[in-house]
């Protein structure tokens, strides 16, 4: 009996497009990562100068663990908090940042700082015609509000607490009514605090906030002179711990000792 021939049947496949590879996926990403760049860089072009210096400080830390005064153009660079140790550094440093901003050079001569008990305080003094508060208002003027932002983006990148007071001179503030000087000062330091936690300051980093009127005068023997209406800013100090005296209470009646101002 003849054995039957086996029978192949061939199938051809349909043909399909050439294989390009993953190529067009790498030009897409970068094409797309372009485009992100491009669309922030026109945003940061059009935002606050605030807005700006965030955002470059996160590129520069972005797991925001380097608190430290001062910039890429007027910092030091150096990791710290503000103790009776660094006073001065921080002093120096933040009047280098002073310098640098645009105002005139007779409003920098109403800023100073001096180095107290409780810390670095910063004072804004009134002029006659009024520096950075105009005569009798609440609101700071557009110089105030600037110094006042510069001085929140440089203390904002400190761990330390803040306290603002509001100061006036002896001046009655009207002959009749209820608004004081006490409420001008109180309504001032609170108008500071604002801007200033509208421009870096944390949300807990002002502790107190503070209205004197003409309680606290800086002239005490010219009580009507202007010098005596100022916002104080006052940064406090931390006491680093000492290792030795972490279990050693302190001694009743014991007052902590304080260093005297000096300028």
């Amino acid at each position: 009996m003849a054995q039957t021939a086996p029978i192949v049947i061939i199938r051809k496949k349909a043909a399909h497009g050439g294989h390009h590879g993953g190529a067009w996926k790498v030009a897409y990403a970068d094409f797309v990562t372009a485009m992100m760049a491009l669309f922030i860089v026109l945003w940061l072009l059009n935002s606050s100068k605030q807005i700006r210096v965030a955002v470059g400080g996160y590129f520069k830390d972005p797991t925001g663990t380097s608190k430290k005064v001062g910039n890429g153009e007027n910092g030091s660079g150096d990791n710290f908090v503000v103790t009776k140790d660094n006073l001065d550094k921080i002093k120096d440093e933040l009047s280098a940042a002073i310098r640098k901003v645009n105002i005139t050079e007779k409003l920098k001569d109403q800023i100073e700082m001096t180095i107290t008990a409780e810390g670095l305080r910063i004072e804004l003094m009134e002029t006659e015609k009024g520096a950075f508060f105009p005569v009798g208002t609440p609101e700071p003027n557009d110089e105030g509000k600037e110094l006042l932002s510069l001085l929140a983006a440089e203390l904002g990148r400190l761990p330390n607490t803040l306290s603002i007071e509001g100061h006036t001179d002896a001046k009655p503030f009207a002959t009749s009514g209820s608004y004081t000087n006490w409420e001008l000062s109180a309504d001032r330091a609170n108008a500071a605090r604002r801007v200033m936690q509208q421009s870096g300051l944390g949300p807990k980093q002002v502790t107190q906030v503070r209205g004197y009127a003409d309680q606290r005068l800086r002239r005490p023997q010219d009580p009507e002179s202007a010098a005596n209406r100022r916002i104080s800013v006052i940064v406090h100090y931390v006491v680093k711990p000492n290792p030795d005296d972490e279990d050693r209470p302190l001694a009743k009646g014991s007052p902590a000792s304080a260093p005297g101002e000096h300028h």
